[in-house]
C-alpha cells in the first residue's frame, strides 16, 4: 500500500466521497477512496436511507391504526415488532453499502480501509483497524469527511437517556415519554416516528415554528398535523438544563415570555444540528484554512492549499446528501479539465420525510416580502384533489411563487403525501428558467397529485379550474 499512487485520493466514503471517487474513475483517473467504517457514510448507513425505512413502517402502522376501518380493513389486535422494524432498516442500509463496493469495482476505484490523514502535500497517511500505518500518494486529495451530531454542553450524549440520531434509530425498546430538542428535519422526522408507535412526544424549538427554514405556511401545516396526532409542540422555547442523573431525564425549559417548566421523560433526543469533522485530518500540517468547524473552499471546492479540495458537510451548510454528491461530481470534473457549471445552490431541493412530507426549492414568501420583490402566489390544497381524496391523503398543499414581471419560478413549497417526489418538476422549471406559461401549457396526467402543481400555477394567474 505504501507504494500506491493515484491521480485522486478521496478521504471519506459518504455520499460526497464515494460519488466523487466513482466519477473520477469514469473520467479515466486512477482513484482511491479511504473509508474506515462503512461505504455510504452517515447518509446511507445512519441517516437518509435507514430513517426512510423506519418512517415507512410508521406510516403504515399509523394508517392501519387510525384509518384502517375507513379504508375497509378489519383486525382484532394490530401489533408491531420493534426488533423487526429496526432490523429491516439495518438490512436496507447494509444492502446499499455493499452495492457501493460493486460500483467501485465496476469503475476501477480502489477502496482502502482505514482512516486517512494528510501527512504532507500530496501524501496521505492511512491507519487501519489494527493501528498499522501506511502512505498513499495523491496528486489531488479530496476531503469528504462529513459531519457529526452537535452536542450541547448542558446535555452530553450518553447513548441511553441523552440520545443523538444514531441512538434514536436503533432502539431496543420504546420510551413512554420522549423530549426532542430541535425541530429541523431530523427532529420532526423522529417526532413522527416515535409518536406513530405510541410514544408521548414533546418537541422543543428555540425559533418561532417547526422546520424554521421552510415557508411559514409549511410550518403551520406541519404543526397542525402534529398537534392533531398528539405531539406537544413548544416553540420560542429554550432548554436551560438537562438532568439525567435520576431514573429518567428532567429537561428545564423557558419560553419567550420567561415562563419556566420542567419536562419529565424517559429519554431526550438532541437534534440541534451538526458540526464538520475537521479534526485529526492533518489540516494544520499544511495550513488548510478552517472557519470554526468547516473547511473553507471556493466554488470549485479548492482549499487555500494547492491540490487539496473539500466537499460535502465538512464545508458547511446546506448539510444535504444530494448537495455533497453534486459537489463531488463538480469537483472531479473540474480537476479533469471539463467545463462544468457551478452547483446551483439557489435551486437545491430540501425535503423532510415525516408525514405530511415537506419539500421546497427557492425563496420563501417571507424572504420575497423582506426583499421587496414583486411576486404572485398560487396555492392548491390537496383536500380538493381527486387523487388525494381517493388515496385518503388530503393533508397539505402546493404553493408556487412567481416573479411578477417575467413569471419565473421564485420558489415552491409542497406539503403532503408524495411532496418529496413532486418537487423536482419545479426544480427543473427553475433550472430551465421556465415561466408560468410553460407549466400551464404542459399537460399533467389525471388523476395525479402532480396536477396540484398545474392547479397552483393556474391559481396564481386566475386560471385554476378546480380551485
Amino acid at each position: 500500500m505504501s507504494n500506491q499512487s493515484f491521480d485522486v485520493v478521496v478521504i471519506g466514503g459518504g455520499p460526497g466521497g464515494y460519488v466523487a471517487a466513482i466519477r473520477a474513475g469514469q473520467l479515466g483517473m486512477s482513484v482511491a477512496c479511504i473509508e474506515d467504517k462503512h461505504l455510504g457514510g452517515i447518509c446511507l448507513n445512519w441517516g437518509c436511507i435507514p430513517t426512510k425505512s423506519l418512517l415507512r413502517n410508521a406510516e403504515l402502522y399509523r394508517t392501519m391504526r387510525e384509518h384502517g376501518a375507513e379504508l375497509g380493513f378489519q383486525f382484532d389486535n394490530l401489533t408491531f415488532d420493534l426488533e423487526k422494524i429496526v432490523g429491516r432498516s439495518r438490512t436496507v442500509a447494509g444492502t446499499l453499502s455493499g452495492g457501493i463496493e460493486a460500483l467501485f469495482k465496476k469503475n476501477k476505484v480502489t477502496h482502502i480501509r482505514g482512516r486517512g490523514k494528510i501527512f504532507q502535500r500530496g501524501m496521505v497517511q492511512v491507519t487501519d483497524g489494527e493501528g498499522q500505518t501506511s502512505m498513499v500518494q495523491g496528486k489531488h486529495i479530496i476531503l469528504a469527511t462529513g459531519a457529526r451530531p452537535r452536542e450541547l454542553s448542558i446535555a452530553p450524549f450518553d447513548g441511553e437517556k441523552v440520545l443523538h440520531y444514531k441512538n434514536a434509530m436503533v432502539p431496543t425498546d420504546l420510551p413512554d415519554k420522549l423530549v426532542i430538542v430541535g425541530a429541523g428535519a431530523i427532529g420532526v422526522e423522529f417526532a413522527y416516528f416515535y409518536n406513530a408507535f405510541g410514544v408521548d412526544v414533546t418537541i422543543v424549538e428555540m425559533q418561532d415554528r417547526l422546520v424554521p427554514v421552510e415557508d411559514v405556511d409549511s410550518s403551520k401545516e406541519l404543526e397542525r398535523s402534529f398537534k392533531k396526532s398528539g405531539v406537544r409542540v413548544l416553540t420560542k422555547t429554550s432548554v436551560q438544563s438537562v438532568d439525567s442523573s435520576g431514573e429518567g431525564v428532567r429537561v428545564a425549559i423557558q419560553n419567550a415570555k420567561g415562563k419556566e417548566e420542567t419536562l419529565e421523560a424517559d429519554r431526550v433526543l438532541i437534534a440541534a444540528g451538526v458540526v464538520g469533522n475537521v479534526e485529526d485530518l492533518g489540516l494544520e500540517t499544511i495550513g488548510v484554512a478552517v472557519d470554526r468547524d468547516r473547511i473553507v473552499v471556493d466554488r470549485s471546492y479548492r482549499t487555500n492549499v494547492d491540490g487539496i479540495y473539500a466537499i460535502g458537510d465538512v464545508t458547511g451548510p446546506p448539510w444535504l446528501a444530494h448537495v455533497a454528491s453534486a459537489e463531488g461530481v463538480c469537483c472531479v470534473e473540474r480537476i479533469a479539465g471539463h467545463e462544468r457549471p457551478d452547483v446551483p445552490y439557489e435551486s437545491i431541493p430540501g425535503c423532510t420525510y415525516c408525514q405530511p412530507e415537506i419539500a421546497s426549492v427557492g425563496e420563501t414568501e417571507q424572504a420575497l416580502k423582506d426583499a421587496g420583490t414583486a411576486y404572485k402566489v398560487g396555492k392548491f390544497p390537496f383536500r380538493v384533489s381527486g387523487k388525494a381524496i381517493a388515496a385518503h391523503e388530503t393533508t397539505g398543499f402546493v404553493k408556487v411563487l412567481f416573479g411578477d414581471e417575467h413569471g419565473e419560478v421564485l420558489g415552491a413549497h409542497l406539503v403532503g403525501h408524495g411532496a418529496t417526489e413532486m418537487i423536482h418538476e419545479l426544480v427543473l422549471a427553475r433550472t430551465l428558467e421556465a415561466t408560468e406559461k410553460d407549466i400551464l401549457h404542459t399537460v399533467h396526467a389525471h388523476p395525479t397529485l402532480s396536477e396540484g402543481i398545474h392547479e397552483a400555477v393556474g391559481n396564481a394567474y386566475g386560471e385554476s379550474i378546480n380551485f
